[in-house]
Formats: structure tokens, C-alpha cells, sequence
């Protein structure tokens, strides 16, 4: 009999330590380890959780310097829906013992769901063979990516810093950058990536004998392109002034879209004459986008009484006035964004360029059109090469300052 006492009280013991350790699981609070199953791959991201004292819970994604707040998660049992701030895409995820599963979706899009996995992990983003000395991917590259269908290629200059295994850089295209790229150097292998909501980017090279990178580029669930790279500390793009244009024939920036209550605006009504005007073509989808917007915002607070003004042309995803108006509203609050927007169209860059036939074409999203007091047309600047390009970002800043401020002087 005390042999099957003291068995039935060493169990409940061993149970009740188990249910500890599963409780100790269940807490959200850390630093995990994501990864996004894509063709065939894993793209990995950090993302902090932390659960606060009043219940709400806060996540970040960090991609190297950069840090997305999510502050409108809701939790319902072990589940979790995690909307990626503005974009109209969410995580929604199940809390199992130590590790959280679910899927990524992109709502706009059909049938566009990825699985997902976090881990609760420390600073060691990718394993490395530390006792392997990695090659130098350090500098400025000339890269070349070819879809592998119609053999196009893009052009882009890759630059890259590296600390030991660590590496972090950015891509920069006449279209805009790849944002905020970070992961390690492997021996002669080096791995990226990037999660900013809207985009989950993997780049894979190898330092070739001749000293030249060879890889490959899988973004979300389809996209594929591989790339090649050449060492060269003088390789440029070209200017982005100089790549969307008027059409002959025309002198002028002329449109008429509705704005969020559904009322007719044009460059020619009463709030735009003797100012300096901004347009800018974007869409809430595009992170590049954001970042654009992130700084006009802030510009635009410090410079509106000095006689400027900011349009946003919105271009969504869908053709739905409701749709999008939803979508830039949310923009509007998550940045504290002030100046007009109105919703111009979709984000088919073919259809969006029938909505201001004076352009030679829509190239990018985002594009920022300049018009001094007159209505004349400044400048046209293609894309944006946000805070994750470094100094090329600091020269764009400095440039824009220097441009807005002597048209606003006269």
C-alpha cells in the first residue's frame, strides 16, 4: 500500500512539473524566429512579442535597424490574428507548447496563403560554420536579376556591410530599394531576408572563383529571379529624374480624381493656386510607398504654412472605391499623415497610365511630381531610396530639402 502511495504521489509530482513547463510555453513574451515556407524555401525574420499588463500584446518585426510595431492583435483562446498594420494581409496563428504555426494571407489577393512557424530563439538569426573564416561580400556590386522565362533582366546595384558572419544591405533598383536586408555569410554563401509585411524576400549567392556572386531571389509564393553581381565601387543607376516624363504635346500635370468623401479635386482648384504642389503616385501596398509617405508626412508638417501642398494619388489594389478609401484611411492613421489624398485607380501600372496619359508611362510606385506656384512642372522623381539605402537616402533628403526650399522662396 505505501508502494502505491508513494507511485501515485511521485506521479501527480511528475504531472504537475509537466503542467509548469507547459504553462512556462505558453508564455508569449521573447524573441522569436520566423519562417515563411515559400518555393520551397524558408525565409527567415525576427519578430519580439510582448504580452503587456493590461492584456493587450504588441509584436515587432525587426529587419536589422528597422522595427514594425503591430498594436491591433487580437487573441482568442491559443489563436492569433495579427494584422500587418496597413497593408491588408494578416498572420493568423495557433499557439502550440513553445512553438506558434498558422498562415500568412494576403487578402487581396486569391488563394495566397503561406505557412508560417515562430520559434522562440535568441540573436543567432541563421547557424553559421563559425571555424570557417566567410568570404568578404562587403562593398558595392553591379547586379544583373533575369527572370528565367523571357530572359529580361533588371538592372541594380547591391551594397552590402559585413561583420564577421553578419551581413546587412540593401538592393537599389531605378524603381525604388529592397528595404531593410539582413542575414549571414556562410563561407563563400551568403543568405538575405527580409519580412516587411507586404514583402518576404530571400536572396541566396555564391562567391564565385573569379570573384563574381551568382544566385538567386524568391519573393513570396511565386516569384523567382536569379541574379549575378560584379565588384565595382562606381557603378550608379540611372538619375531617377530622369526616367517618367511629359509626353510632347503636353505641358502641364493635369487630373481629376475623387477624394475620400467621394468630391471631384483638381490641380486647378483654389487650395493649390500660387503654392507649390507635390504629387505623389502610390499606392498603401507598397512599402517603398510607405516610406515616401512616412517622410512627406513628417515634411510636410514642418513646411505646409510656408505655401505647399501635398496630393496623393492613390493606386489600390482593387477597383473598389471603398476598398481603397478603407485602405488609405488606415495609411492615415498609422502615420498621422495630413495632406490630401484622392483615389485615382488601380495598381496595374498599365491601367494607372491611362489615368495621366501626359506621362510617358507609370514606371514606379511610388513617383513624386513637383510643380512650382505656376503649375509648372519641376521635376519627376521615379521610385524612392528609403532609410534602408543609408547615404543614399541622407543625399536624396538633402537634395529634396534644397529644391523645396527654393521654390517655396520665390
Amino acid at each position: 500500500m505505501q508502494k502505491i502511495t508513494t507511485y501515485i504521489f511521485g506521479l501527480l509530482l511528475l504531472l504537475t512539473f509537466s503542467c509548469n513547463i507547459d504553462n512556462k510555453e505558453l508564455v508569449l513574451d521573447g524573441l522569436y524566429i520566423g519562417e515563411i515556407a515559400m518555393q520551397g524555401k524558408s525565409t527567415p525574420f525576427k519578430m519580439q512579442i510582448d504580452e503587456q499588463e493590461d492584456g493587450q500584446i504588441i509584436a515587432t518585426i525587426i529587419n536589422g535597424e528597422e522595427q514594425i510595431v503591430l498594436n491591433e492583435i487580437e487573441r482568442n483562446g491559443d489563436s492569433l490574428h495579427i494584422p500587418l498594420h496597413v497593408f491588408d494581409i494578416s498572420l493568423d496563428l495557433e499557439i502550440q507548447n513553445s512553438a506558434i504555426s498558422g498562415t500568412y494571407t494576403k487578402h487581396y489577393e486569391d488563394d495566397y496563403v503561406l505557412p508560417i512557424t515562430l520559434h522562440k530563439g535568441d540573436e543567432k538569426f541563421l547557424l553559421v560554420n563559425t571555424d570557417v573564416k566567410p568570404a568578404n561580400f562587403a562593398g558595392k556590386w553591379d547586379v544583373t536579376f533575369i527572370e528565367p522565362e523571357a530572359q529580361d533582366t533588371t538592372k541594380a546595384v547591391g551594397i552590402f556591410k559585413q561583420n564577421e558572419n553578419q551581413v546587412s544591405g540593401t538592393f537599389l533598383t531605378p524603381l525604388g530599394d529592397y528595404r531593410y536586408l539582413t542575414g549571414v555569410a556562410d563561407d563563400k554563401v551568403m543568405k538575405l531576408s527580409t519580412f516587411d509585411g507586404n514583402h518576404a524576400f530571400l536572396f541566396e549567392a555564391t562567391l564565385q572563383d573569379d570573384g563574381t556572386l551568382k544566385g538567386d531571389f524568391y519573393s513570396g509564393k511565386e516569384w523567382y529571379e536569379s541574379w549575378s553581381a560584379l565588384r565595382d565601387e562606381n557603378i550608379e543607376l540611372p538619375s531617377p529624374d530622369s526616367l517618367t516624363y511629359l509626353k510632347k504635346g503636353y505641358d502641364r500635370i493635369q487630373f481629376s480624381f475623387p477624394d475620400l468623401e467621394g468630391e471631384k479635386v483638381s490641380l486647378t482648384d483654389e487650395k493649390y493656386q500660387d503654392k507649390v504642389v507635390i504629387v505623389q503616385i502610390f499606392g498603401t501596398w507598397c512599402p517603398n510607398c510607405m516610406d515616401e509617405t512616412k517622410f512627406l508626412a513628417e515634411w510636410y508638417k514642418a513646411n505646409k504654412d510656408r505655401g505647399a501642398e501635398i496630393i496623393g494619388l492613390a493606386y489600390e489594389q482593387k477597383d473598389d472605391f471603398e476598398y481603397a478609401k478603407r485602405r488609405v484611411e488606415k495609411m492615415i492613421n498609422r502615420w498621422d499623415v495630413d495632406y490630401d489624398f484622392l483615389i485615382a485607380g488601380t495598381s496595374d501600372k498599365e491601367e494607372a497610365s491611362k489615368t495621366l496619359p501626359m506621362l510617358n508611362q507609370v514606371i514606379s510606385f511610388p513617383t513624386m511630381i513637383i510643380l512650382n506656384k505656376e503649375g509648372e512642372l519641376v521635376n519627376i522623381h521615379t521610385g524612392f531610396s528609403g532609410p534602408g539605402t543609408g547615404k543614399y537616402y541622407e543625399e536624396f533628403k538633402a537634395n529634396f530639402n534644397q529644391k523645396m526650399d527654393s521654390l517655396l522662396a520665390l
